[in-house]
């Protein structure tokens, strides 16, 4: 429904009333292309989801990378909360209800053979690699920023007043302060070219954006691998802190829309003998809305106790969630274009219709599973921009197209001086036009809330910007239930042959920016002079028909 969400990327232009920047055309060659472009969409989501759990990273025999003087390895960033229950149980019981942790598990480090055999045999340490758990309002102390130094690991320059050890991390700790950075310290032995981590749980007592780092400082460990998981739990679960209020979010909107529902079935029922074909529509979108929102409470909640994103439910929700936000425009474009209202068919653009639908379904299923099931924090940039652009140039058709078909809605109503009608559809134009201009701003509040916090420090009220849109959708599928209600008095908005004879075609054409063909326009003009002409002869206007009876007699 909204179509406003994924635009903010790109620079789009309200053309001339009528016009829309797209090129669907009827032709064979461009529905060839458009199939062309939703297979390319599609390989290359499937090239790019990884199914992965958030708050069970996994890593399977992934390279160091250089930074500074050191190799590390980003092993996970979570918000977690401060664990309510001071106690750690063993790794073999199963934790519970209460406590935040972060616990090693299978943690291998594999050196490159050459390493392993410059070493000595009967050396106990021969390597020596840094787990370190950092919260973001402590990344300064990382490092050697303090000692006026760029350096990651400790030199024997920044080693001689005793600060650091060589060939470690170098951490600056706080003696007042118990809770700044962990290091965990894993050391190679003798010629082995693999170590394991000790199992370990490192229990955490302060609420924070927490990021996870492993780093060497030995160059002689360039080419090492990391195997294994880490699992990451807050106190009522699994799920990431940033997404655990979406979970009672999304539980209050699948309420709402089981409300909805349940009063628009009983003003169907009540009045189901004058519904129109736009009521089905609007009953469509309901049931759509009502399984996304729970299908998103359920995969939530079963994040939340497995650790896992589940598969099934994932692609069910993700599915649920790019039909019903189809179908929300489809509807808006329908209604704009006075479908049920001022036309009773949508005569031959349904193919156009249908085409932009089905393309947007494709792009928008694609980048949504991407995000669902792609792991979040190898997210590229340039990847979530491939597949953000067509998702937004689709809605910026959308949008061009629905106020193109309103305006010439309210026109022609307005001409034919159809008072119940204009007064519904100035409603409703209203309606939108304000949630375009919160649509606006808030895309407008996204982008400085992301560019000032680039490390997530704001996890905590990060919920928010995708709870806006989801609450916006359903604030105008209301707005339309409410306006096009069922009622015992339905002629107050349905179709009537005397105010819908000349919306056969209204000329919105996709392809020639929404000019009528010259052929067209000449046989309408045809069609009205012959009209006027036959009320002539009927009428005998001007006199004109009694002349002729009396040439006739004489």
């Amino acid at each position: 429904m909204m179509m406003m969400k994924n635009m903010y990327n790109t620079n789009t232009m309200m053309g001339h009333r009528g016009s829309v920047p797209c090129d669907f055309n009827s032709n064979p060659k461009g529905f060839k292309v458009t199939v062309f472009i939703v297979g390319l969409i599609l390989h290359l989501s499937s090239h790019f989801i990884v199914q992965v759990g958030a708050s069970i990273h996994e890593y399977q025999s992934e390279p160091f990378s250089r930074r500074s003087n050191s190799l590390f390895f980003h092993g996970g960033s979570e918000g977690l909360y401060a664990s309510r229950v001071r106690h750690i149980p063993s790794p073999q019981d199963k934790p519970f209800i209460g406590k935040s942790f972060i616990r090693f598990e299978s943690i291998t480090f594999q050196r490159p053979a050459e390493s392993a055999e410059k070493q000595n045999e009967m050396q106990q340490r021969t390597g020596l690699v840094e787990a370190i758990i950092v919260r973001v309002k402590d990344r300064t102390k990382i490092g050697g920023s303090y000692l006026n130094s760029e350096a990651i690991c400790c030199t024997p320059d920044l080693a001689k007043d005793g600060s650091c050890k060589v060939g470690e991390v170098i951490i600056h700790q706080e003696p007042d302060k118990l809770d700044g950075p962990v290091r965990i310290q894993t050391f190679f032995e003798g010629r082995n070219r693999e170590t394991k981590m000790v199992l370990e749980t490192i229990e955490i007592n302060s609420t924070g954006m927490y990021y996870l780092y492993f780093m060497f400082c030995d160059p002689e460990l360039v080419g090492t691998l990391i195997s294994g998981r880490t699992v990451w739990k807050n106190p009522d679960g699994y799920l990431p802190g940033k997404m655990t209020p979406l979970m009672t979010f999304f539980g209050l909107m699948s309420l709402a829309y089981i409300v909805l529902g349940l009063l628009w079935f009983i003003r169907f029922v009540r009045y189901w003998k004058n519904v129109i074909q736009l009521h089905y529509h609007i009953t469509a979108v309901i049931g759509l809305g009502m399984c996304e929102m729970a299908l998103w409470y359920f995969e939530y909640a079963n994040f939340n106790y497995t650790g896992s994103r589940p598969m099934g439910i994932t692609v069910w929700a993700v599915s649920f969630s790019a039909v019903k936000k189809t179908f929300s425009r489809l509807l808006l474009l329908v209604v704009s274009m006075g479908y049920g209202v001022v036309r009773p068919t949508l005569g031959n653009i349904t193919s156009k219709i249908l085409l932009l639908g089905v393309s947007y379904f494709v792009a928008s299923e694609a980048l949504e599973l991407v995000e669902n099931l792609g792991n979040i924090n190898d997210f590229s940039g340039k990847t979530r921009l491939f597949l953000v652009l067509p998702v937004a140039l689709l809605d910026a058709c959308f949008i061009l197209w629905i106020f193109s078909s309103l305006s010439k809605t309210l026109e022609k109503l307005q001409i034919r001086r159809s008072i119940a009608k204009l007064e519904l559809y100035r409603k409703f134009t209203n309606s939108l036009a304000i949630s375009v201009l919160l649509s606006v701003a808030w895309i407008g509040y996204e982008l400085y809330f992301n560019a000032s916090d680039p490390l997530s420090g704001l996890w905590q009220s990060a919920w928010i910007i995708p709870a806006f849109w989801t609450c916006l959708a359903f604030i105008l599928l209301v707005v339309i239930c409410v306006l096009w209600d069922p009622s015992h008095n339905p002629t107050r908005y349905a179709y009537s042959e005397e105010t819908g004879e000349d919306f056969e075609e209204e000329a919105i054409s996709l392809t020639g920016g929404g000019i009528m063909a010259a052929g067209d326009l000449a046989t309408k003009l045809e069609r009205k002079e012959r009209k006027v002409s036959i009320a002539a002869d009927h009428h005998h206007v001007f006199g004109l028909g009694e002349d002729l009876e009396e040439d006739k007699r004489e």
